[in-house]
């Protein structure tokens, strides 16, 4: 590597963090001045430099939004003249040296300004406490917010800080090597060995003052060690730190600790004012089947060490909006009384522009991103024992990693020397079956280790025969040959440095794994297999191709197992991520569900709404009927949630698969076709859409007669007819008076060998759609990925003006790639809709192709509500928790869920 050239981006980029938008002018010149410095950079290596900082320094990142009670006293900006922000300056010298733009680190400052503004004024005397949240998104830079948040909290006068940093040991250490980095600035390890102190990050840059630590890298807090110590916290001079596991022997030892050896003689509470982070907070209510006491002490234990301390403000982070201290309480007014639930403020975190998250892989870049797993079940199967014998490989693993070796490669051909590279494989909760799929994986690079090393840089014969060259070739040219701008010689040359390096590590508690990137200062490449610990919460730098054979309708925990989310600058065309149809289903499901959340925060903000008044918007949201129940699984109760369904689309994405019930909906779906006829609107007679038919403003009669007689499925929780009839009633003589009904086909451009009704009155050309791998006797799912409405159909029935106001309030995804096609959710035609839409879906599922027998069409329905204008009073559901645990079982497994203690 040219230390030069590493010199002269380092002394480049400090410059540069400075100002909010240099130019392509600017950068140039900046580097130009500083190569006088550095005489072996070449022109060449200068000119790429300076278009990596165009790079860096076109990145935007916005505030974010905030909900806070309104008789709270601001008390920063009186305050600031008498602080010296010296943690906050050395952190932010740093960020610029990790390359965060001028723009990113002045909103950093200014997000972090406002969060420490919403805390209380630690020179505030008497008692005092604060509860908030800061909502960000999965992977993507909270960390960096709250350790700035730390640095600027010790600078204004906290001297105790506690960051609950997860529940397992990976998380816990990772976290300690950032604060170490950001905030102590030295290896927190060594000072707690009274050995020689090894400065770290921050401390490169000022060491005049340090704060004290009683948590290292290596060890959580020792109740023993931390007396041994022998200091009272109030007779330090800087702030304490100490970054634990979310676990309650070390809550306990914790809460006593402080109680006994640091509160004033007569008291029980210390005077100090406190700032407690809890990273993952979503993370610390969940109840878990088969242990749900554990997660309950963890609770208390948060609260018991709260009120150890006169003055403390707690501050949760999280990433999924579904979070539990929203949902979990069996009536509003318990949430309200929860003690961590954030009554005082809720920030929400807006990322950077080049932030790759759920929205951009799902929705907008799927089709070039993920790759669906089909192959596993023999070998690999979603459900299996922890005895379970792993032989061999799925050939979607081995493609998975020919492809991550490929792109390793490519990466190398565009000068990413030195550069971590990581590969995740979470296919199983259980250790000894994550131990076998890492030897195989292990044997299996070796195979191609060896194969590259004898005939991988060779341009005869030997080269073009050997199956694992050959192979890697093929990969080349299905995944990258189109896009990279390489070719294929120039990969094969670095195949062998590609490969070489390349380590199979498990990362899980009982593993000798590591993943301290840390320590292999020319990259660490890797690929790592574990489980529940890879779930939440770690990082995988460099992350480039990830294969997770895991399912989950827990939409906290499925958006927590998206450790591909966040930034892969100059190679995020080479990501690829491999997993089932069904999971994709569901991934696309919830990004659509949070960024709608986020929406509706940026719309409260405006309207001056309180955190109370959002956490009830939370958990009136269609999605926490499935939250709920899969919280509560294991109580087998038949639990009621009530939901609000104006402004949301539902429909019936599971069907009854025996006959009597498919003719009983064929038979709704002619009656409301004749009952249409007798209102004076017949279907034949409405507007052509597509190659189906538009009825206008329909009476609501039509509507309730056919959900009376479709026959629901159970499992189809949201479109069970006694709460949507009941919804439809409240308002029979309102809003919902009158209804657009679209009956959908297929346009004749589409119609070979394809299913044709003649039901309704009219020829219809059924859609096609597939029947999902879980259906069977019980259930007919539709798809794999459960959606049985086309993209865009909530457009239907709207007026130009109408739909051009929608696009236009749109506020789009801050994630969306520079110049890529504009893709518009149907959530925002709900807000301009003035009348309901149902919509009638005749389905040919599963037919052979080419098959023009006659057949019998499919029926399924969706509704498109509109927002309403009037307090709405939500409607109760019914759970049946029993059923979904039949059916979906629970991802967690129970090796992974004991303990972690050790």
């Amino acid at each position: 590597m040219n230390t030069q050239l590493d010199d002269l981006e380092a002394m480049v980029g400090a410059v540069l963090a400075e100002e909010l938008l240099p130019t392509p002018e600017k950068i140039r010149q900046r580097i130009k001045q500083t190569r006088v410095a550095c005489p072996d950079v070449t022109d060449d290596q200068a000119e790429n430099l300076a278009r990596r900082f165009e790079t860096i320094h076109d990145v935007k990142m916005d505030i974010g939004n905030v909900l806070k009670e309104r008789n709270f006293e601001p008390w920063l900006e009186d305050a600031r003249v008498g602080i010296y922000f010296y943690y906050w300056g050395r952190y932010r010298k740093l960020l610029a040296q990790k390359k965060f733009s001028g723009q990113v680190l002045a909103t950093l400052d200014s997000v972090t300004d406002r969060t420490l503004g919403l805390l209380e004024n630690p020179k505030k005397e008497g008692k005092w406490d604060r509860r908030g949240m800061v909502v960000g998104h999965v992977q993507s830079g909270k960390t960096a917010n709250y350790t700035g948040l730390i640095c600027k909290a010790g600078d204004a006068g906290y001297k105790v800080i506690i960051v609950i940093a997860g529940i397992h040991n990976n998380l816990r250490s990772q976290t300690q090597r950032r604060i170490d980095e950001g905030f102590i600035g030295f290896d927190s390890e060594r000072m707690l060995n009274r050995t020689s102190s090894s400065i770290l990050g921050v401390g490169r840059f000022d060491r005049t003052r340090r704060p004290n630590t009683f948590t290292s890298s290596l060890r959580d807090f020792d109740r023993a060690m931390a007396t041994g110590v022998g200091i009272r916290l109030e007779n330090l001079q800087e702030p304490v730190v100490f970054v634990i596991k979310k676990n309650t022997h070390t809550l306990k030892n914790l809460v006593e600790w402080l109680t006994e050896h640091n509160a004033k003689q007569g008291a029980t509470s210390i005077k100090s004012p406190m700032l407690l982070i809890d990273d993952e907070a979503d993370n610390a209510s969940i109840n878990i089947k088969g242990n749900t006491d554990e997660i309950s002490r963890i609770n208390e234990q948060i609260r018991d060490l709260l009120r150890v301390f006169d003055r403390s403000c707690y501050v949760g982070y999280t990433a999924t909006p579904f979070a539990n201290i929203f949902i979990d309480p069996d009536s509003d007014d318990e949430m309200l009384g929860e003690d961590l639930f954030p009554r005082d403020f809720i920030v929400s975190l807006d990322p950077p522009d080049n932030y790759v998250g759920a929205t951009r892989v799902f929705v907008e870049n799927a089709e070039n991103v993920v790759r669906h797993i089909e192959d596993n079940e023999d070998i690999l199967p979603l459900k299996h024992r922890k005895d379970h014998s792993i032989v061999g490989l799925p050939e979607s693993l081995s493609a998975a990693v020919r492809t991550f070796i490929v792109a390793r490669a490519i990466r190398l051909v565009r000068g990413h020397d030195g550069e971590h590279n990581s590969m995740l494989v979470n296919a199983s909760t259980y250790n000894e079956v994550q131990r076998q799929i890492r030897n195989e994986l292990h044997e299996l690079v070796e195979r191609i280790r060896c194969g590259v090393r004898v005939n991988g840089e060779g341009h005869g014969t030997g080269a073009q025969c050997d199956p694992e060259v050959a192979a890697l070739h093929e990969t080349f040219k299905a995944e990258y040959s189109k896009t990279c701008g390489i070719s294929w010689p120039q990969v094969r040359e670095r195949l062998l440095e590609s490969v070489g390096p390349v380590v199979v590590v498990e990362v899980n508690r009982r593993s000798h794994g590591s993943l301290d990137y840390s320590s292999y200062n020319l990259g660490f490449n890797v690929i790592a297999v574990g489980g529940f610990s890879l779930s939440r919460g770690l990082t995988l730098q460099g992350l480039i191709v990830s294969y997770f054979l895991r399912n989950s309708m827990m939409y906290d925990t499925l958006m927590q197992m998206g450790r591909w989310f966040g930034y892969q600058p100059d190679y995020d065309d080479l990501c690829r991520v491999w997993m089932l149809e069904e999971a994709e289903g569901w991934y696309a499901h919830v990004a659509d569900s949070v960024e709608e959340l986020r929406e509706e925060f940026r719309k409260m903000e405006s309207a001056n709404a309180t955190p109370r008044q959002f956490g009830l918007k939370v958990r009136s949201h269609p999605d926490t009927l499935v939250v709920t129940a899969r919280n509560k699984m294991g109580s087998g109760k038949r639990l009621v949630v009530s939901v609000g369904l104006a402004n949301h689309f539902i429909e019936t994405a599971t069907l009854r698969p025996d006959m009597d019930s498919l003719e009983a909906n064929r038979n709704a779906a002619v009656a409301l076709a004749r009952n249409l006829r007798d209102a004076e609107k017949a279907p034949e007679k409405g507007e052509v859409v597509g190659g189906g038919r538009l009825v206008r403003a329909a009476p609501v009669s039509a509507v309730t007669e056919f959900l009376s007689g479709f026959q629901n499925h159970p499992s189809s929780t949201l479109t069970e007819t006694t709460p949507v009839l009941k919804y439809i009633n409240e308002r029979y003589e309102g809003e919902l008076k009158e209804w657009d009904i679209l009956f959908t086909g297929i346009s004749g451009r589409n119609r070979k060998n394809s299913l044709v009704d003649n039901s309704l009155g009219f020829s219809l050309t059924c859609q096609r759609r597939s029947s999902g791998a879980r259906s069977d006797k019980k259930a007919l799912l539709i798809t794999n990925k459960q959606r049985v409405a086309s993209r865009g159909v909530e457009k239907v029935g709207l007026r130009t003006e109408q739909i051009d106001k929608a696009e236009r309030e749109y506020i789009p995804s801050r994630n969306r790639a520079s110049g890529s096609k504009l893709n518009y959710p149907d959530r925002i035609y709900r807000s301009v809709r003035e009348r309901p839409l149902l919509i009638v879906h005749l389905l040919d599922i599963d037919r052979p192709a080419g098959d023009l027998s006659a057949g019998k069409p499919v029926v399924a329905w969706s509704i498109s509500f509109p927002k309403t204008d009037h307090q709405e009073e939500k409607t109760e559901y019914v759970v049946n928790s029993t059923w979904m645990l039949e059916r979906y079982g629970d991802e967690v497994g129970e090796e992974e869920i004991e303990g972690d203690d050790d």
